[in-house]
């Protein structure tokens, strides 16, 4: 298992955040710390073993996660042109070839929650994403938005690792 890194601190709906997006970006960044924290609780073979009858490992799901954010943040918001916007996917499953390691997951998903961040806190939240591909036709959503349900995609995806880290044996918090 890697050593483990400090926890962002949980941002406490009492605590002062001056900004929207800052408050957006305090609890993206808590959770996806959270994401990363579960993933060093686990040793070598938990990462790559599914636990659950769908089928997923931890790895898969941290690489999933990366590509939410670029999905959302840089495909959609910001209009760029991604090669393989949905590169975590194989037949109609996540996917992650076995020669990425923990290590190069965890520095992408970093590295995502780095763009992710500096887009949050210098964008308009009112703002809407450039049409193109990632909206299907549809108008497209508003960086607000955006943030919010990728919060939702994290928190979600946090509690399935959760149960995946106790059925593996850790009882971190």
């Amino acid at each position: 298992m890697a050593d483990r890194e400090p926890l962002t601190p949980f941002p406490e709906p009492t605590a002062f955040i001056a900004t929207r997006a800052g408050v957006f970006v305090q609890y993206l960044d808590h959770f996806r710390s959270a994401v990363i924290g579960k993933i060093d609780s686990l040793d070598e073979d938990e990462l790559r073993r599914s636990r659950l009858a769908s089928g997923w490992t931890p790895l898969e799901l941290v690489r999933h996660l990366r590509f939410v954010e670029l999905r959302w943040i840089e495909w959609g918001f910001r209009g760029e042109a991604i090669a393989d916007p949905w590169d975590d996917h194989q037949d109609g499953r996540w996917h992650i070839p076995e020669s990425v390691s923990r290590e190069q997951l965890v520095d992408e998903l970093r590295a995502q929650g780095d763009r992710t961040r500096q887009v949050a806190l210098s964008s308009d939240l009112a703002g809407r994403g450039v049409p193109g591909p990632r909206w299907s036709g549809a108008e497209p959503a508003s960086l607000e938005r955006v943030l919010f349900h990728l919060l939702q995609e994290y928190a979600r995806h946090l509690g399935h690792l959760d149960i995946v880290a106790e059925l593996a044996g850790d009882q971190s918090e």
